[in-house]
């Protein structure tokens, strides 16, 4: 496999994706071009050497089970949003596999029909051998976002940074898509977006990186060839870090 030290940023990296990106442009559920478009560009880094793994919301799946949780006890809802996240790892690795990359997909909720169960160590493994790993359900209890399960798996995986794909080429100083005046942030401290309260992740992840000292780096996933340009570091996105 070639060595991606000399092309990109980072060695092995995570991979967040909001569910909400996998719709697409309908109002909920998965569209599959946009699944085939993230996979295609997962694909084209993973094949120079990067080492990824991925771990994807359940947004687009739960938003419409949205009005049946209403009222319903917060644990019971969020093992439903897990649920979630679980199909949409298994659309994600058709997708990959589909055009040969090989892929596993390990869930913190025990399925052995469908998944490997989350296994450090196994994980660990794949990845050294060129596999892409999709972690799923994730931490496996109630009370935790998927972006606290994507600062954890980036940490145990030992990953040079998270890359957070979203609909938006970076954090900026307010929603640019309801204020045109929101400038873009180049660079932030993880202290600046808990004092700033910029909801790019939920606390709790954003503090576990700050103690592992993990770079997140916001981009936008739709863009076309946008992950392997915020790899290279030609691409628009914000660097979240301590500063040197």
């Amino acid at each position: 496999m070639p060595d991606a030290t000399s092309t990109f940023r980072y060695k092995r990296v995570l991979l967040k994706v909001s569910g909400e990106v996998l719709m697409g442009d309908q109002s909920f559920g998965v569209d599959m071009k946009t699944v085939d478009a993230v996979a295609k560009a997962v694909a084209d880094v993973a094949a120079e050497g990067v080492e990824i793994c991925l771990v994807i919301g359940g947004g687009n799946i739960f938003r419409g089970l949205s009005k049946a949780a209403a009222g319903m006890e917060r644990s019971q809802a969020d093992y439903m949003g897990m649920l979630a996240t679980i199909m949409n790892a298994l659309a994600m690795q058709s997708a990959l596999e589909k055009i040969g990359v090989s892929t596993r997909v390990q869930s913190a909720i025990p399925m052995a029909a469908i998944a490997e169960p989350y296994i450090r160590r196994r994980a660990l493994r794949h990845l050294e051998k060129g596999r892409v790993v999709i972690f799923a359900a994730g931490v496996g209890a109630p009370f935790f976002t998927t972006d606290s399960g994507a600062a954890l798996r980036a940490a145990e995986m030992g990953c040079d940074a998270l890359l957070k794909g979203t609909s938006v080429d970076g954090v900026y100083t307010a929603d640019p898509k309801k204020d045109p005046t929101a400038t873009r942030y180049e660079t932030l401290t993880y202290q600046d977006v808990l004092a700033k309260d910029l909801r790019v992740m939920d606390a709790s992840a954003i503090a576990m990186m700050r103690d592992t000292g993990i770079p997140i780096v916001v981009f936008s996933i739709r863009e076309e060839n946008s992950l392997r340009r915020t790899l290279t570091g030609e691409g628009t996105f914000t660097v979240i870090q301590d500063v040197a």
